[in-house]
């Protein structure tokens, strides 16, 4: 038998023998015109049906397909441009545009912010996380992506005293190794996370000077993805994140505050 998915309706006679509910229903709401206007061209964008390098019609022509004004059109065109999803190229002719990851991922970060992530939640999600990231990037990594890690070392050595430029180089490595992951979807999840560590590395780095345990592991990793050794990578990935959460302990911050707080 099915579960019953919905409250039961109280029911009490009526003066003519029939039920009658005492169930109150909210007043339906209805989105705002151009609200729809944004919906209908970001679902073609979406689907395929309308892709990237598309110019959009004229607002004037938009606002004749949608039977609306223009003042309408040209709000919901104001959300799609916020979206990322177009983008005015040619004049003042709208083209359809990919977001930039950057700006998808920065979005997200304020939304976790808004919803007071705190460095244990960001944690779990990063040591689920980034060892996969590893393992791909271990069997997929380019010699320029190598060249890449090892300048991003080396850069590091030099400012090992400069916590921010640390804390700064080290997400940079993280995000090498996951491009060089070549999985747009694993990309998507972790970057907003990546651009949620800076405040927590800037927490402990000046308080416990661990700089050179980051710079070692950063060699471990290296080394793994020359030899294209997954299980190393991976591996030496998870001791990596570990050791971050053991660092953050060891400060005595709350684990469970939000991040923004630090």
């Amino acid at each position: 038998m099915l579960p019953n998915l919905y409250p039961p309706i109280s029911l009490k006679p009526a003066s003519d023998g029939n039920a009658v509910t005492k169930q109150t229903f909210k007043k339906l709401e209805t989105a705002p015109v151009y609200r729809l206007v944004y919906d209908a061209i970001e679902k073609q964008i979406v689907h395929g049906e309308l892709k990237p390098g598309v110019l959009l019609p004229t607002e004037t022509h938009l606002a004749e397909q949608f039977g609306v004004n223009r003042s309408t059109v040209r709000e919901g065109i104001r959300m799609l441009e916020e979206s990322g999803l177009v983008q005015r190229k040619t004049g003042k002719r709208l083209q359809v545009t990919r977001p930039h990851l950057n700006a998808t991922a920065a979005r997200t970060s304020r939304l976790l912010r808004l919803h007071e992530v705190t460095f244990r939640e960001l944690w779990e999600a990063s040591i689920a996380i980034e060892p996969v990231v590893a393992r791909y990037a271990a069997e997929r990594i380019t010699a320029a992506e190598l060249a890449q890690l090892q300048q991003n070392i080396a850069e590091m050595e030099k400012a090992i005293t400069d916590h921010v430029e640390v804390v700064r180089l080290d997400i940079e490595f993280h995000d090498i190794i996951a491009h060089a992951a070549r999985n747009r979807a694993l990309g998507l999840a972790r970057e907003p996370i990546s651009q949620l560590f800076m405040p927590a590395g800037r927490a402990i780095l000046p308080r416990l000077k661990t700089q050179r345990r980051i710079l070692d592991a950063h060699h471990a990793l290296l080394k793994a993805l020359k030899e294209r050794d997954a299980d190393e990578a991976e591996a030496w990935m998870h001791r990596h994140i570990a050791d971050f959460k053991r660092g953050f302990e060891q400060t005595g911050l709350d684990l469970d505050k939000p991040l923004e707080s630090f």
